[in-house]
């Protein structure tokens, strides 16, 4: 994280000409991030601490007084003292250590709803000796409570302002921008307010503190108030293990509908302009290589990584929104007791299911699992989960294997979905027991209240994961997508002779253009298929074979599941191609029909029964994505866990394939 240092700073105040810095911190779901997009809008961006994985925002305010000002927004966490990497990053923040440079001024936000548990990390701020500015949010919803909170008395207490505020609604942001000037221009008082403890004090210490503290700044209704008891209400369904989980299913399921009827949209949209980029490219470019690379390298390896930009871009909006109302964190609390029996956390349930969609988007909101083990954890196993990319190959390997039986076909196409979701589970226990040793970390998690949700805070949201999306996973995705093209482009290889005998029969002034169209069309296909044999990708296919014929793939199958490792959904037009069908990427009656007829060389079916389950098991459990293994090494510091990712899923699906395969044709399936 590139931070510009400041140009003229002195013992307990700011130069009004400097940078100044501003650590925003505070317990999670208080309001930190919302007034974060208050104070700094559109002038922030994302990145990482330094040798971290952990994201942090960083932008630029304006202060009362021509202050500039960077505002570097922590992870949210409950106590500094617990040894987690948040609070790690946080302590050495606020202490300047190592490559950091000690803040100007700490910014802490409070829920006015929760103060007596949100007053113990204020109590830890204090120790600091740091100016501290406090944002009472939530003030509203306090009230409503008949909770009354008593600003001026509370900043007496703590030594501090104390700024009352609603984030959501922008009420008190003002006030906080001059609080903020004051504290940066005067910087912390002389004499710290009685009472507060000091540097060193214990959880016991401080929570007495706490308490002490909202007793004399606080009153508190004489009754439980009806928002109390309705929320109680809410709690026992939204908690409860059965109508919990059934509850959290339907808002899942609502939330998926939604992503995959909004973002197919705009995800064609983006389709059809690369396409028609493309096309634009090869006109205006001389034929030859370059044209080539530019028009299908290049800009096919860039429309390959944005058309995913929709869909993250809406899952994190619609994520953002959830967690704004409170009830992200009872689904979590409900999943926790599912989920922590397979090692892995509540935390995870967003990035599995996720992932049923595009493991992408799945593999970044891992950014939600507070510990570092489970985070890891749940990158690894979510391409488990059957993705969207699947969906193409399921009806293709489905269809092959129960022709005209459509119950069988569905129920097959189902048990995908299940398989995945077992070895997730199942990998998730395995590597608790090995390389991430260690049980799933208890969720000790306080149920935030109710509220109506942020959409400015969701858009922010949307459009920071979003632009991280692009510039951390585009360039290498791009890059990966131009090699492989070169290997399928390249060497070039004349046409066979048959496609040159269509072509000079299509060209005879007396042939009629219906067809003419159908021998060009076959001769493009016979040449495409040459080329495609002929290429580095088809020599290293026939190459590979011996190491597939156990699963009984033979050197086309073994082709099209080795051009599959750049994206699975490819599996179907390269079969269409190697068979002798159109280059066609989806999956119609025809492409199914041309594939089913397939012959080996030696003029055996190649698609027969025991091959299309081998295969089908084979890409339900396969790492087929490198845009999947990029983004793991990125959400993950290290390329190690994106080869241990790529080396499991490959090793498991070799293993179960084989048994498939040869299950069957020992119980005397062909």
């Amino acid at each position: 994280m590139a931070v510009s240092a400041p140009e003229t700073v002195t013992h307990g105040r700011v130069a009004a000409q400097a940078v100044a810095r501003v650590a925003l911190i505070g317990n999670p779901n208080t309001g930190k991030t919302t007034l974060f997009n208050r104070l700094c809008g559109a002038r922030a961006k994302t990145s990482n601490f330094p040798g971290t994985t952990t994201a942090s925002r960083v932008g630029r305010a304006a202060l009362p007084g021509e202050w500039l000002t960077e505002i570097i927004d922590l992870p949210g966490l409950y106590e500094l003292s617990l040894e987690v990497p948040e609070t790690r990053i946080a302590r050495d923040v606020l202490s300047g250590a190592g490559l950091y440079r000690q803040p100007d001024a700490v910014l802490v936000v409070i829920d006015a709803c929760n103060l007596t548990r949100n007053l113990v990390l204020v109590g830890e701020l204090l120790a600091y000796g740091l100016p501290v500015v406090v944002a009472l949010n939530m003030i509203d919803l306090a009230q409503g409570r008949g909770l009354t909170i008593d600003g001026r008395k509370l900043s007496e207490r703590l030594g501090c302002p104390v700024v009352p505020m609603i984030a959501r609604r922008g009420e008190g942001v003002d006030d906080v921008r001059a609080a903020l000037a004051g504290a940066l221009s005067h910087g912390r008082t002389p004499d710290a307010a009685p009472g507060v403890p000091g540097e060193g004090a214990s959880i016991e210490t401080l929570t007495n503190w706490a308490d002490d503290v909202m007793a004399y700044s606080a009153g508190r209704p004489s009754a439980p108030h009806e928002r109390d008891a309705f929320t109680e209400r809410l709690d026992r369904v939204f908690t409860h293990p059965v109508l919990g989980l059934l509850f959290f299913i339907l808002v899942m399921g609502g939330l998926f509908y939604t992503l995959f009827a909004l973002a197919t949209i705009p995800m064609d949209l983006i389709e059809a302009t690369f396409a028609r980029l493309g096309d634009f490219a090869a006109q205006i470019l001389p034929d030859g290589p370059v044209r080539a690379l530019v028009s299908q390298g290049i800009i096919g390896g860039v429309a390959g990584t944005v058309v995913f930009l929709p869909q993250i871009c809406l899952l994190f909006f619609l994520i953002s929104l959830l967690e704004d109302t409170g009830y992200l964190a009872r689904a979590a609390f409900v999943m926790d007791r599912v989920l922590r029996r397979f090692g892995l956390p509540g935390h995870a349930f967003v990035p599995l299911l996720t992932s049923s969609a595009c493991a992408l988007p799945g593999i970044m909101s891992t950014r939600l699992i507070p510990d570092r083990r489970d985070r890891l954890a749940t990158i690894l196993v979510a391409p488990l989960m059957s993705c969207s990319a699947r969906l193409p190959v399921y009806v293709l390997l489905t269809s092959l294997l129960f022709a005209n039986r459509p119950l069988y076909a569905a129920a097959a196409f189902s048990a995908c979905y299940l398989l995945g979701a077992l070895a997730a589970l199942g990998t998730a226990t395995l590597i608790g027991r090995t390389w991430l040793r260690g049980d799933a970390r208890p969720m000790v998690l306080e149920l935030p209240t109710y509220k109506w949700p942020s959409l400015r805070n969701a858009v922010f949201t949307a459009k920071d994961q979003g632009i991280s999306f692009l510039q951390t996973a585009g360039t290498v995705i791009m890059a990966i997508c131009i090699v492989m093209w070169w290997l399928s482009a390249y060497p070039q290889v004349p046409p066979p002779e048959q496609a040159t005998a269509l072509r000079a029969r299509a060209a005879e002034p007396s042939v009629s253009d219906t067809q003419r169209a159908a021998w060009n069309e076959q001769a493009t296909t016979l040449e495409v298929r040459a080329s495609q044999r002929g290429s580095f990708a088809g020599r290293l296919g026939r190459l590979a074979q011996p190491v597939f014929a156990p699963l009984g793939f033979d050197s086309q199958l073994t082709v099209g599941i080795l051009t599959s490792f750049l994206a699975r959904e490819v599996f179907v037009s390269t079969m269409s191609v190697l068979v002798g069908g159109s280059a066609r990427a989806d999956v119609d009656v025809g492409v199914i029909e041309r594939i089913r007829s397939a012959t080996r060389d030696d003029g055996t079916p190649l698609f027969t029964a025991a091959t299309s389950a081998s295969a089908l098991v084979f890409f339900v459990l396969a790492m087929q994505c490198l845009p999947t293994l990029t983004v793991t090494r990125r959400e993950t510091g290290s390329g190690r866990y994106a080869l241990l990712q790529f080396s499991y899923m490959s090793v498991l699906a070799y293993v179960a394939s084989l048994i498939v395969y040869q299950a069957l044709r020992s119980g005397g399936i062909p």
